[in-house]
């Protein structure tokens, strides 16, 4: 198996990160066909989200969003461009104004 960890710093407030939290699961759901859940606490959120060979979460909380998949071993050939797609999705959401 192939693992993602990608951590990207903010300053939006939590509904705000919440906000764009929701808009990438979204994205997940109607392009990658992802099924998505959502845990909701005061302090921070954690997005569940899988699919035939991959499974992951996106934990969202005041200061940072932090993404961890785990792909099984037929997308793991793909570990890169996948992780290129992931990171391109979550710093166009993070760009202000986007």
């Amino acid at each position: 198996m192939a693992d993602i960890h990608i951590l990207r710093r903010h300053t939006l407030s939590l509904p705000e990160a919440r906000a764009i939290a929701l808009q990438w699961a979204d994205q997940a759901r109607d392009e990658f066909g992802m099924d998505c859940a959502f845990e909701h606490s005061e302090t921070a959120d954690v997005l569940q989200f899988a699919r035939a060979g991959v499974k992951g979460n996106l934990r969202v909380d005041a200061d940072c969003f932090e993404l961890n998949a785990q792909l099984g071993f037929l997308l793991g050939a793909f570990k890169d461009k996948i992780e290129r797609e992931i990171v391109k999705n979550l710093d166009e959401l993070l760009t202000p104004g986007a």
